[in-house]
Formats: C-alpha cells, sequence, structure tokens
C-alpha cells in the first residue's frame, strides 16, 4: 500500500517519473518487455509501453510519458525497484481501504467522472495527478467483497 500511496502523492514510483529518459528507466530497471508494436515498427513508435510485469511505462520520443501500475490477478508482479524484498504481492485492495489510505496520508483525490460508469469507478489524486480506476471482480476473482470496488490500476500520463 505503501507504494501506491506514494505513487498517488507524488506522481512518481520511486525513482522513476515521467520526462526521465527510458534509457535512465531501463539503467535502473533493467531492459523491459516492448510493446509487440514496437517490436514490430521500431522503438521510434511513441505511445507503448514497456513492461516490467505489473509495471508500464509508456514511451515517447524515447522519453517516459507514462507511468501505470497494474494490480489485477490473483498475483501482482512488480520490480524489486519498485516494491522492495517482494516481487509479488496479492494485488486485491479495494476502493474504500485505498481512499482511507489516501486520506491518512493527506492526499486529495476527487471523482474522475470520464472514467467512473457501469462496474468501474476512478478517482485522481492531488499533487500527484494520478488517475486510480476501480473496477468490480470478476467470476474468477478471488476476494473477500464481491460487491466491492478493486483497483485494477493506477496510472499517470504527461501527453
Amino acid at each position: 500500500m505503501t507504494v501506491l500511496v506514494d505513487f498517488a502523492r507524488t506522481g512518481r514510483i520511486g525513482p522513476l517519473e515521467c520526462g526521465m529518459p527510458l534509457a535512465e528507466a531501463e539503467e535502473l530497471l533493467g531492459p523491459g518487455r516492448p510493446h509487440p508494436a514496437i517490436r514490430l515498427m521500431g522503438p521510434d513508435i511513441d505511445g507503448y509501453p514497456y513492461a516490467w510485469g505489473g509495471l508500464k511505462l509508456t514511451v515517447t520520443r524515447r522519453m517516459v510519458s507514462g507511468l501505470a501500475i497494474h494490480l489485477w490477478g490473483s498475483t501482482a508482479h512488480l520490480p524489486p525497484l519498485v516494491l522492495p524484498d517482494s516481487e509479488s504481492y496479492d494485488p486485491t485492495v479495494d476502493r474504500e481501504q485505498f481512499v482511507t489510505a489516501l486520506d491518512s496520508a493527506g492526499c486529495a483525490h476527487y471523482v474522475n467522472d470520464r472514467l467512473t460508469f457501469g462496474r468501474q469507478s476512478s478517482i485522481v489524486t492531488r499533487p500527484g495527478d494520478v488517475c486510480a480506476v476501480f473496477g468490480l471482480p470478476g467470476r474468477d476473482d478471488q476476494v473477500p467483497h464481491r460487491d466491492r470496488h478493486y483497483l485494477h490500476v493506477m496510472h499517470k500520463r504527461t501527453d
């Protein structure tokens, strides 16, 4: 939860931030797995992510233009730089739990109307300007409360 709240507050994931060169991120994380479009079209194609498990960095002109942590599934995997001491964890964070953690950390947030509809809801944090998207669990998802929204992804984009 600490990693998620820090991202929400600062807009950074540890030393990773929008605007940094992809080469610098790869020095910190090791080589990422490029999106298939990058492999097909070459490294100069913009707007596609490089992945390190559940961590995704969107790249524009070889600069990091977006950060995202994906949490759906039974186990999430993040590189040790992001989640020290453990690369995987149980990703079931419900909306109420997350909002309580944000409030405790003094991180302002508001409902993101553009991404709140149907079976999902979303908030945007201040000052980090990070979007968190929640959704109801799928039929096969193992969660304690079937009627609650769970965190699926957190992302920040500069482009």
